[in-house]
């Protein structure tokens, strides 16, 4: 058995309160990991295309306001 079968086995017996709880650790943790990855592509320059087209497409009217 994986590592990862074991979690999903261990957490298919979890009662009600306790999943509750592991989903909002697991969600704090998942975002956690989204948030490094856009700080570390951010101090890379790696989004600076996808803003400047952005600032682009809304000065030349390409875009909706909301």
């Amino acid at each position: 058995m994986t590592t990862v079968q074991a979690i999903e086995q261990a957490v298919q017996q979890l009662p009600a309160a306790d999943l509750a709880a592991f989903r909002r650790w697991f969600f704090q943790f998942d975002e956690a990991g989204w948030d490094a990855q856009m700080q570390a592509d951010a101090d890379a320059d790696k989004l600076d295309d996808l803003a400047d087209t952005a600032l682009a497409d809304y000065a030349s009217g390409k875009v909706t306001e909301l």
